[in-house]
């Protein structure tokens, strides 16, 4: 009898805070239970790699997917509309991420209590990334877009242990370095939740996307039925710093992936042209699918 050779789906990887339903649906077989052989094409610590300085596509995880190694990527909503317009492979945002991620603008310095007290202070971002776009946002209502100052600051281990040695006033992190600076006696300022984007390629078959996404939900119920029996997996990006019992709750939760609507999108995408980070010549039609 001939074996049942099932289809091949390689995932880049983002950190571990937005893949761990995909981390928790390969370690607990349920993948393999709906037909499909799912795997990292790269490790995290390959991930250490990427410099501030590394131009957009040349990040491991959109080269990845760029050069074909990889079928899919989730990156923030933004970042997803984004790596799509740059990229030449093609693909599409085939469902909003399980992870509801907060983003919190971090720092020591008692002077900076409030949003409006961070007008023209450098806050500290990876370049077009959740960390970038969220602090825009943020940060635009209470100074204005012209008293905004980012700075790019490359991957969140990087940002924190700038914010812990002082060089830098102010950064934006995500899980688990917001319960590592609060810790270790950093207050936040602001914070803001967001969804992501899944990147798949064009050769994923919509039958192999739904047993995909099948299969990730299952994961999401078992994070949400015992979170810390996954924590772990979040908490050693802190690389020991944080215990997984000291992983607040409150800064991520998961759900259910959702598609990503016309009206969501059409707010997302003028956000974007109006800042000029994108030409704006997409379609919702031509960059998603269901």
């Amino acid at each position: 009898m001939t074996p049942v050779v099932k289809p091949v789906v390689r995932i880049a990887p983002n950190n571990p805070v937005f893949d761990l339903p995909v981390i928790v649906g390969i370690e607990e077989g349920l993948f393999a239970k709906a037909g499909l052989d799912v795997s990292f094409s790269a490790t995290y610590a390959d991930r250490e790699k990427d410099s501030a300085e590394k131009p957009i596509l040349s990040r491991l995880k959109e080269q990845l997917y760029e050069c074909g190694s990889a079928d899919s990527y989730n990156v923030c909503e933004w970042a997803s509309i984004d790596r799509l317009e740059r990229g030449k492979r093609g693909g599409s945002i085939a469902a909003l991420r399980a992870a509801v991620a907060a983003q919190a603008i971090l720092t020591f310095d008692e002077r900076l209590q409030t949003p409006r007290e961070l007008s023209d202070v450098p806050v500290v971002v990876q370049e077009l990334t959740g960390s970038h776009y969220t602090t825009l946002q943020m940060l635009e209502s209470a100074v204005g877009r012209e008293h905004v100052n980012i700075v790019n600051g490359g991957l969140p281990q990087m940002r924190w242990a700038g914010l812990k040695n002082r060089t830098y006033r102010a950064v934006t992190v995500m899980e688990p370095f917001i319960s590592l600076g609060l810790k270790e006696g950093a207050h936040i300022i602001a914070s803001s939740f967001y969804r992501g984007g899944e990147v798949v390629a064009p050769e994923l078959t919509p039958e192999q996307r739904k047993a995909y996404y099948d299969a990730e939900n299952q994961a999401v119920d078992l994070i949400n039925a015992d979170f810390y029996k996954y924590a772990h997996h979040v908490a050693a990006h802190a690389k020991g710093a944080l215990q997984p019992h000291e992983l607040l709750r409150i800064f991520v939760h998961y759900k259910h992936v959702d598609y990503y609507d016309p009206a969501l999108f059409g707010r997302a995408y003028d956000w974007m042209k109006a800042r000029g980070m994108t030409e704006g010549q997409s379609q919702h039609a031509a960059l998603v699918v269901g």
